[in-house]
């Protein structure tokens, strides 16, 4: 007798546990931090987690793995609105620039890795021209043949985010100096032996020109000889 007692009681608790956990019934996500990333396509892999239309399992599937093969996206952090309302914060990966490639733009992480292949140029990458590359893989790093070059576009591009500089385009010359483009103006860096003290001071400069047109000449500008100056066109 009292077996079945222990048994009637468990099947109880195991009822109410899973009435109470239907009551879990996922029916809004709502999706923060999308920038370079794709809402509709976060939203479609979080979509495929969700087994059986519970908020409560997808909170718990999500914190033990991140969805995955969606562009740009590094992680998510996921959190209860409501039992039936969850808010997933996507955090991207760092866009560190991107080259053309025939009439696509090849974006790129801070390690060189390709992220995506798009026709559209986004607001606030820097673009790389000069670069001749002939295949690439997403996830893969970029087959640049001149390794050193590479190393040094890797550098700029830590450099630009690092002193939050807006840099438009970043060119190389054939004798492979440096170019920057800031809107309406060009900035002649040189042959970067200088680059770290140069760009930690251009922004300040930048802001002094600001709404002007013309080139602005930082070969001379060294660890020894603060030296630029700005040739205006009209």
């Amino acid at each position: 007798m009292k077996k079945w007692i222990v048994l009637i009681v468990i099947a109880a608790i195991l009822l109410g546990a899973f009435i109470y956990v239907s009551t879990y019934h996922l029916d809004e996500i709502e999706i923060s931090g999308c920038v370079y990333s794709s809402e509709d396509e976060v939203r479609a892999a979080i979509e495929n987690e969700a087994k059986m239309n519970n908020s409560l399992y997808l909170l718990l599937a999500l914190r033990m793995h991140d969805i995955e093969n969606v562009p740009f996206v590094s992680g998510t952090d996921i959190e209860f609105v409501s039992k039936n309302h969850l808010l997933v914060t996507v955090y991207e990966k760092q866009l560190a620039g991107c080259i053309t490639y025939m009439d696509s733009y090849i974006y790129f992480d801070n390690e060189g890795n390709v992220l995506e292949s798009s026709h559209e140029l986004k607001e606030g990458v820097p673009c790389i021209e000069g670069l001749d590359i002939s295949k690439w893989e997403n996830g893969q790093k970029l087959p640049i043949k001149n390794e050193k070059k590479f190393d040094r576009i890797l550098n700029i591009t830590q450099l630009i985010d690092k002193y939050s500089l807006e840099i438009d385009k970043i060119l190389f010359t054939p004798e492979d100096d440096i170019i920057f483009v800031h809107k309406d103006i060009r900035i002649e860096i040189g042959d970067g032996t200088y680059l770290s003290v140069q760009m930690m001071n251009l922004g300040s400069i930048l802001e002094g020109l600001e709404g002007k047109k013309g080139t602005l000449y930082m070969k001379d500008f060294t660890t020894s000889t603060s030296r630029a100056s700005f040739k205006e066109e009209h």
